[in-house]
């Protein structure tokens, strides 16, 4: 009797541990996101599964064209994935030609998959506060990003974290390049 009250013990604090861990690495270090949608192809496609490494940022603020992972302000339990265009204390705008003028500079990047045809509320000149972000989706013209209303700004507090691998589909299985 002694011995199988020990044994159920030992095997709960077992248990105990190994949800404890668990928990805390899917609130502080990493967790699995799945993409739905097209706005961040070519890089990333409908029904990859990433982990999104959350601990990074932690150490150092997000860089231009990082590829990161937000709520949707408006809906409950839905997540965004974008690039980091724009960084704190900048200007952005998109002109007619579609390019990307940071701080009255094109921006040279080549992740858009195809020229921009709506700026959206970034045919005027977009100024980021001290801690926000302008994001935007690889596929530009279907991607409801930073451009419009609904998403606007990122504030800093709001990224959860960096994509940083994919796990599926196993034949793209591998860490994810930001640059």
């Amino acid at each position: 009797m002694k011995k199988a009250l020990k044994e159920i013990l030992s095997t709960s604090i077992y248990i105990l541990f190994v949800l404890c861990a668990v928990y805390l690495v899917i609130h502080f270090v990493g967790q699995r996101t799945q993409v739905l949608g097209s706005s961040m192809e070519p890089k990333l496609s409908s029904e990859d599964n990433l982990i999104v490494d959350k601990i990074s940022y932690r150490f150092h603020e997000p860089e231009r064209f990082d590829i990161i992972v937000f709520p949707f302000r408006y809906e409950d339990n839905t997540y965004y994935i974008k690039r980091i265009i724009g960084l704190p204390g900048e200007t952005v705008r998109i002109d007619e030609e579609g390019n990307i003028l940071i701080n009255g500079e094109v921006l040279e990047e080549n992740y858009g998959k195809e020229v921009i045809q709506s700026p959206g509320r970034a045919y005027e000149e977009i100024r980021l506060g001290d801690d926000e972000y302008f994001v935007m989706g690889d596929n530009r013209n279907n991607s409801t990003d930073s451009r419009d209303p609904s998403v606007g700004n990122i504030k800093r507090e709001e990224i959860i974290g960096r994509a940083w691998l994919r796990i599926w589909p196993l034949d793209k299985f591998g860490l994810i390049k930001h640059r």
